[in-house]
């Protein structure tokens, strides 16, 4: 998977960490990782083949969102923030959920400042049901001091 495709996926699984909508966060995960799917199809798929790796994309990343979505709870968003608030650039915070059984490890990858605030692209490498997955994103400090993913 490309790295824009990877920046999607932090999308995905970031609704599935700020999930406060309609949308429980299985609904968010699958929405949102078809989306992601779908765009790794597009990249990878050429010619007539692509509208079947953009179609067999889409549901796979579905299927992998809904996972994410479905095993990240109340703790594992904690602790996502925690990390977004108080590690090092380049130093990972690493989690096992007891409840669960999925790991994560969380690695700020770049710190900046915009007029908002704090911004810190990051590294997620996360085992949820036996299954790994790389995702790359963005998550900003908002005003009220929570993080919100932005890419």
């Amino acid at each position: 998977m490309n790295q824009r495709s990877l920046r999607l996926g932090a999308w995905a699984l970031a609704a599935a960490l700020t999930a406060g909508c309609a949308m429980n966060q299985e609904q968010s995960g699958a929405l949102l990782g078809g989306a992601v799917g779908a765009a790794a199809g597009s990249a990878v798929g050429r010619g007539s083949g692509q509208v079947a790796a953009v179609v067999l994309g889409a549901l796979l990343g579905s299927v992998a969102g809904a996972n994410i979505g479905r095993h990240m709870d109340e703790q594992d968003r904690v602790r996502a923030a925690q990390v977004f608030e108080s590690y090092p650039t380049g130093s990972p915070g690493r989690w096992r959920n007891p409840d669960t059984g999925d790991s994560y490890a969380v690695t700020p990858t770049r710190t900046y400042e915009t007029a908002q605030g704090p911004c810190r692209e990051f590294r997620m490498r996360a085992t949820v049901g036996g299954e790994a997955d790389t995702v790359y994103g963005t998550a900003c400090r908002q005003p009220d001091g929570t993080w919100q993913i932005v890419q």
